[in-house]
């Protein structure tokens, strides 16, 4: 069985966000507790990710990102070669872009090796942070599909996103070869 592991980005994912539902929506999704959402350092979210997937056998590991989680799993990636069933990348925010002024340690510079595991990237047009331009240049050099589902923000609970049924649809990607 396919176990999916939510990894939210700075901040954490909030009651209304569509990781929370994700979450609830069945027993193989887990959300992955990092110890600092409000300031981060890359290295020990890598390796909190890195524990995690380790708990399951990794080829049947799904990892569902969201903004800052997306370029912490081309940094874990990287730094690993692990490989897993996939992972959705949704909304990566471009921390290298000087409006992205949060404490965040050692993202910079966002990968930019292709990822050794299916990846899709779902960006929207008019996410405030990352252009839907970075978001394609991202998944071109990670080798991702990019989904690009229009103008909906940063895919948040902000931007409408809590029960997400066509975020759980694209999951179903992962088990198409």
């Amino acid at each position: 069985m396919t176990q999916y592991l939510i990894l939210p980005g700075l901040g954490n994912s909030g009651p209304a966000h569509w990781q929370t539902y994700f979450e609830h929506s069945a027993p193989n999704f887990k959300r992955v507790e990092q110890t600092q959402w409000d300031a981060p350092n890359c290295a020990t979210w890598i390796d909190t990710i890195d524990r995690a997937v380790l708990d399951y056998h990794p080829s049947q590991v799904v990892l569902i990102a969201h903004s800052l989680a997306c370029c912490t799993i081309a940094h874990w990636a990287n730094k690993y070669q692990r490989t897993i069933k996939g992972a959705l990348l949704v909304a990566p925010s471009d921390i290298e872009n000087p409006v992205y002024a949060f404490p965040a340690t050692g993202f910079v510079p966002i990968p930019l090796q292709v990822i050794p595991f299916k990846t899709l990237v779902v960006a929207s047009a008019n996410d405030p942070w990352v252009s839907i331009e970075r978001a394609q240049y991202f998944a071109n050099s990670w080798g991702s599909t990019l989904i690009n589902i229009g103008d909906a923000g940063h895919i948040n609970a902000d931007s409408g996103f809590g029960k997400w049924e066509q975020g759980l649809r694209f999951l179903d990607l992962f088990d198409k070869h």
